[in-house]
């Protein structure tokens, strides 16, 4: 028929299989329970019955009339082999009965599994039907008033309604957890949790630094030494300086495939003691250190280095006494950093969006304005001179602004690539606007191959960028001088110009001012602006100890009122 030919015949394996086993099982009950080959002719029509379930399963019409056809050929043969055992008195009619029963689990299953309940309402009803019909028609209708008979029927009838009615909580019940990703929903349940512990917190502080810092001045108590670190991993193997002590500073080894105590550490979990100072360079002489891993759950999150320029300075039970402090440690540093790679994915998502934004909307529609002027000034008549230079006016006054967005879009854009570093970012950064501002740019750069955490190198690159900015705006300068010193943990930014120095009454007030202090104040760094001599003025961002500063705390201040 034209619609059978419409519908895929897609055999299904284990369904076949199911059928096909439970056939045989009925089939070898009947021939014990009457003894009597002949009554394998229902199997046979069992057999035929499911050939649409076999062959065309998902077919809309000969499958469900399969199954009204498999359950009526059972209610059917129960009557029939029940009378059959009680003759042959090998069984009575309850247990011959028993023997194809059964069966009726299959069809009433399958138009479950599939969602019919009205199905299997009527399959219910068509097997209750069958059954008193095939004591009836077995020639034999007193098997159909013994218990044992009605109690089969009556059991089997139970259950197909209790597969029937059940099967769909079932189902729910074994299916798997719906594992579709919902990372918006996901996002705003974790971040309002943060939000909550990020105000409980003593001092409702997340700051990696600062934390590192007071686990320093904890350890600096259980194990004096002459030198300590605190370092995190960056990704690619290597790792930055997070917060260090000491008269000095100590270009730590930070790569993970050298040959290292702080390799060791790492890959182990378990705390090293070496007769040998961990830093790339150093002087010689007599040192030990100690490299603690900082683990939160099965994951190393960081190192505490330790060191002594002293032979045995940490043996086990100074190990013990800075395993103590570290332990609870972890977990505040593991939380922290998670928090800063939040907020700077959200910083940088946030950028990107604003970007678009204007983008697509403000600067396409200066861009047409634009294309306007300039149709105006096609069409002027002749002598229109007057009206003529102020379209010309508006129109360089329209370029202008759509530089400047451009620019500020190139400014939303620019991020510290993980390869490149803070001072190519920076470079980058300042020979465009440059160019742009015909500004004779001067480059200094002294940056070593540590690098600082993701988020404070954005941060520093995003105060370079303000003075940046604002003396190529509002400075009427010539020249600008960048000076970018990295050695983590210290960093030093200074973005000097030659114009007409910083005022009050400048565009940029107090506002960008403002901002450049907020930011470095949340990394701890200091923000110092001073003039230039003989003119202009310098910008400068201090992060971290100098070379002969044991803390932060000394470095240089802004002047106050600034």
């Amino acid at each position: 028929m034209p619609s059978s030919a419409s519908v895929p015949a897609r055999v299904q394996p284990l369904a076949v299989a199911a059928r096909v086993i439970m056939l045989a099982l009925v089939a070898a009950l009947t021939l014990i329970a009457t003894r009597d080959v002949a009554q394998l002719r229902w199997i046979a029509l069992l057999l035929v019955a499911a050939l649409p379930a076999f062959v065309a399963p998902d077919h809309p019409f000969y499958t469900p009339l399969g199954r009204v056809a498999e359950v009526a050929v059972t209610g059917l043969a129960a009557g029939s082999i029940a009378a059959a055992a009680d003759v042959t008195g090998t069984v009575d009619a309850g247990f011959g009965a028993e023997a194809v029963l059964p069966y009726l689990a299959v069809p009433l299953l399958t138009a479950a599994l599939r969602r019919r309940p009205t199905e299997g309402a009527a399959l219910l009803g068509v097997a209750a039907v069958t059954m008193v019909v095939g004591g009836f028609a077995a020639g034999d209708p007193s098997a159909l008033t013994q218990p044992g008979y009605l109690a089969a029927g009556g059991q089997w009838l139970v259950l197909g309604a209790i597969v029937t009615f059940a099967a769909d909580t079932m189902r729910q019940l074994m299916q798997p957890a719906d594992q579709t990703p919902q990372p918006y929903a996901e996002a705003t349940r974790l971040l309002t949790q943060l939000r909550s512990v990020a105000r409980s917190l003593p001092g409702a502080t997340l700051d990696p630094g600062g934390i590192s810092e007071h686990l320093l001045e904890e350890l600096r108590v259980v194990a004096p030494g002459h030198r300590a670190a605190v370092l995190s991993g960056s990704g690619g193997g290597r790792l930055v300086v997070l917060a260090q002590t000491g008269a000095e500073r100590v270009d730590w080894e930070v790569t993970l495939d050298a040959d290292s105590a702080i390799a060791d550490a790492w890959a182990t979990q378990q705390p090293q003691t070496a007769s040998r100072s961990q830093a790339r360079s150093h002087r010689g002489g007599d040192a030990s250190s100690l490299v603690v891993p900082l683990v939160a759950g099965v994951r190393t999150i960081g190192l505490v280095i330790l060191e002594a320029d002293v032979p045995q300075a940490y043996p086990g039970a100074v190990v013990g006494r800075v395993t103590e402090v570290t332990g609870p440690a972890a977990l505040r540093l593991e939380a922290a950093l998670l928090f800063d790679e939040v907020r700077s994915l959200a910083t940088n998502e946030e950028r990107q969006r604003l970007a678009r934004e204007i983008h697509d909307g403000v600067a396409q529609e200066l861009v047409m304005v634009g294309y306007g002027i300039d149709n105006a000034q096609a069409t002027l008549p002749e002598g229109a001179e007057e009206t003529a230079e102020e379209l010309r006016t508006l129109r360089g006054e329209v370029t202008r602004v759509i530089t400047e967005l451009r620019l500020s879009l190139f400014e939303l854009r620019s991020e510290v690539d993980r390869n490149g570093g803070l001072a190519a970012a920076i470079a980058e950064y300042a020979r465009t606007l440059g160019t742009s501002a015909g500004l004779r740019v001067h480059f200094t750069f002294d940056e070593s191959t540590a690098r600082l955490p993701a988020a404070t190198e954005a941060e520093l690159l995003r105060i370079a960028q303000e003075a940046i900015t604002n003396a190529r705006k509002h400075a009427g300068a010539s020249n600008l001088w960048v000076t970018c010193t990295v050695d983590p943990p210290y960093a030093e930014i200074e973005v000097s110009d030659d114009g007409k120095g910083f005022a009050d009454d400048r565009p940029d007030g107090r506002y960008g001012l403002s901002i450049m202090a907020e930011r470095a104040e949340r990394i701890r760094g200091k923000l110092r602006i001073t003039p230039r001599h003989p003119s202009g003025t310098t910008v400068a961002v201090v992060l971290g100890s100098s070379a002969r500063r044991d803390s932060v705390r000394d470095s240089v201040s802004a002047p106050e009122g600034e």
